[in-house]
C-alpha cells in the first residue's frame, strides 16, 4: 500500500491519521509487514522512482491535520487544500495548493525550536535545500542549465547564494524536517504495533537531482554534465524498442576508487528509515544495460559488468544484509542468479507471471523456494482481477489449468469459475508457498480491477502513481477474513 493511495481529504495520502488507521487495520488483519513505495519527492510524471533527491521525503506526505493542530495553518487555509475524496490524485492541483500552504506554515514556525536547530546543524539536507532554492531562483530550470558557477558548484558563488537566500533555503530544510519527523513518529507507532516497514530503494537516480549535481564524477557524464550513457533494458516480448529510462549510469571505476562510499552511505540512510529495504532493479548490480544518450530507443546498447564482489563486500561491512530484499525481475541470467546466491538476499516470486503453461516456471507456487518473497503482483503489474479479465482465451485456459493443478498439489479446495474465484485461489496459493514472506497488494485483497493499477511502465498517464482508496475500503469484515486466512496457512 503506497502512502499516496491512503484515503485523505487533502487529495493524497499522508503521514497523518490515515496512516495510523491503516497500521491499526493491518494489526486487526493479523499482519506484521507493511510494504510501501519510495517516500522521495517526485517530479515530472510523479514517479517515486525519479526524484530530485534520493534521500528526500515527499512534501505532499506532510500531514495537513498536524499543521492545523500545531497552529501552523488556520482552518480557513487548510480548507483550500481539501478536495474530493474520490478519483485519482490531481498532482497539478497539489502543486498549486500545497506549497503555498507549507510556506504559510513556515512563516509561523518557531525557527528557534531546539529539535529544528539540531536538524539544521546536522546539514543533512543542506544540499537538497540549496538545490531546491537554486531551482526556484532559476525559474525551475534543470541544474545543468544553471549559470556556470552554480552548475559546477563554485564555492564562492554558492556561499553568496546561501547568504542571499537564507530564508528560502531554510524553508526547504523545514519541509524535510517536518516530513522526516512525521515519518519517524509513524514508523515508531507501526513498530510498537508489531508492524515492520519494508521500504523501496530505486537503483538509479534522476539526472536532474541533488545526487548527480553533488557527485557528477560518479556518473558517466560529459564536460557539460550531460549523460554520455543512459540506463534502460533491451527489446523483449513486451516492448520491441526496449525501454529507454534516461537515467545516467554509474561510473563504477570511480565508485571502486573510494570503496563504494556513496553506495554504503546511501543504503545506510535508507535503512535508517525502514526496517527492511527492497533494492529495485537488482539485476543491474551484476550487469547493467547502457545506451548512448543520443539514441531514441534502447535497441542498440551494451551490457556492462559491475564489480559486484567488491561492492557487496564494502556494503556488508557497513550494513545488516538480513534487512535487504532483491527485486530480481526482468532479464535474469546465471550472473544475476549467482550474485543473488552469494549475497543471500531473498528474491521476488510474482504469481502473475506463474501460470503460462510451463511446468518449470520458477514462479509457480510449487516451484518457489523458501529464501524468497512471494507477491501476487508488483506496482508495475495489472491487478489480479485486471490481469484475469484481460486474458485471451488461450491465456485464460493456461491460467485456469495452472491454478487448478497448483491447488491440487497443495491440497486446497477452491472454485475457479469466476474472476473473483481465480483471484481468491491465487492468493491462497501465495499463502501456501514456502516463501518466507507473502506480500499482497491491497488492490488484490479487495479484488479491484485495472482502474486500480498503480503504474503502467513506459507510459506517462494521469492514472500512474495516482490510485486512491476511500475509508470504506478498509472493511473490518475483510480484515477478519484475512486474519483467519493468515492463521490457516500459519503465516
Amino acid at each position: 500500500m503506497p502512502i499516496f493511495s491512503l484515503p485523505n481529504e487533502y487529495g493524497i495520502g499522508s503521514f497523518g491519521k490515515e496512516s495510523y488507521n491503516f497500521i491499526d487495520y493491518l494489526k486487526s488483519a493479523g499482519q506484521k509487514i507493511w510494504q510501501i513505495l519510495p517516500l522521495v519527492q517526485t517530479g515530472y510524471g510523479n514517479s517515486p522512482y525519479s526524484s530530485v533527491c534520493s534521500y528526500s521525503f515527499n512534501p505532499y506526505y506532510i500531514s495537513v491535520d498536524a499543521l492545523l493542530s500545531d497552529g501552523l495553518v488556520t482552518e480557513n487555509e487548510a480548507s483550500f487544500a481539501r478536495c474530493e475524496k474520490n478519483g485519482y490524485i490531481d498532482y497539478s492541483n497539489l502543486y498549486a495548493v500545497r506549497y503555498p500552504l507549507l510556506r504559510k506554515a513556515f512563516s509561523r514556525f518557531n525557527k528557534e525550536d531546539k529539535d529544528f536547530t539540531e536538524f539544521i546543524k546536522d546539514k543533512d539536507y543542506l544540499d537538497y535545500a540549496l538545490f531546491m532554492a537554486l531551482k526556484f531562483a532559476s525559474g525551475q530550470k534543470h541544474f545543468y542549465e544553471w549559470d556556470f558557477e552554480y552548475k559546477y558548484r563554485n564555492k564562492e558563488a554558492l556561499d553568496g547564494f546561501i547568504n542571499d537566500y537564507k530564508e528560502e533555503i531554510l524553508f526547504w530544510q523545514f519541509v524535510q524536517y517536518l516530513a522526516k519527523s512525521q515519518w519517524l513518529k509513524l514508523k515508531e507507532y507501526a513498530n510498537k504495533k508489531g508492524i515492520s516497514i519494508v521500504g523501496d530503494m530505486p537503483l538509479y537516480v534522476a539526472l536532474d537531482s541533488v545526487d548527480v549535481w553533488k557527485n557528477p564524477e560518479l556518473f558517466k557524464l560529459d564536460e557539460n554534465l550531460m549523460p554520455k550513457k543512459v540506463a534502460g533494458v533491451p527489446p523483449d516480448y513486451f516492448c520491441s524498442d526496449g525501454q529507454l529510462w534516461g537515467n545516467p549510469v554509474y561510473d563504477y571505476n570511480q565508485h571502486l576508487s573510494d570503496n563504494f562510499s556513496w553506495w554504503t552511505e546511501r543504503i545506510s540512510k535508507v535503512l535508517d528509515i525502514y526496517d527492511y529495504v527492497r533494492i529495485d532493479h537488482f539485476r543491474a548490480l551484476d550487469r547493467y544495460y547502457e545506451v548512448d544518450a543520443w539514441r531514441t530507443d534502447a535497441k542498440e546498447g551494451e551490457w556492462i559488468c559491475v564489480p559486484s564482489e567488491e561492492l557487496f563486500t564494502a556494503l556488508h561491512f557497513k550494513i545488516d544484509k538480513e534487512r535487504i530484499i532483491a527485486e530480481d525481475l526482468g532479464i535474469i541470467d546465471d550472473g544475476v542468479r549467482n550474485l543473488l546466491k552469494s549475497v543471500g538476499y531473498p528474491g521476488m516470486k510474482v504469481l502473475s507471471f506463474a501460470f503460462n503453461g510451463e511446468e518449470n516456471n520458477l514462479y509457480l507456487p510449487q516451484n518457489i523456494e523458501e529464501n524468497s518473497i512471494c507477491y501476487t503482483g508488483t506496482h508495475d503489474n495489472d491487478t489480479l482481477i485486471g490481469l484475469i479479465n484481460s486474458c485471451t482465451d488461450w491465456d485464460k485456459n493456461n491460467l485456469i489449468r495452472g491454478v487448478q493443478k497448483s491447488l491440487s498439489i497443495f491440497g486446497i479446495d477452491g472454485s475457479v469459475d469466476t474472476s473473483e474465484d481465480l483471484s481468491r485461489a491465487i492468493i491462497e496459493l501465495g499463502l501456501s508457498t514456502k516463501s518466507k514472506l507473502f506480500v499482497l497488494p491491497m488492490q488484490d485483497l479487495l479484488r479491484r480491477g485495472t482502474e486500480y493499477r498503480i503504474n503502467e511502465p513506459g507510459t506517462v498517464k494521469d492514472q500512474n502513481w495516482a490510485v486512491r482508496f476511500v475509508e470504506e475500503d478498509f472493511n473490518p469484515t475483510i480484515a477478519k477474513l484475512y486474519n483467519n486466512l493468515t492463521k490457516r496457512y500459519n503465516r
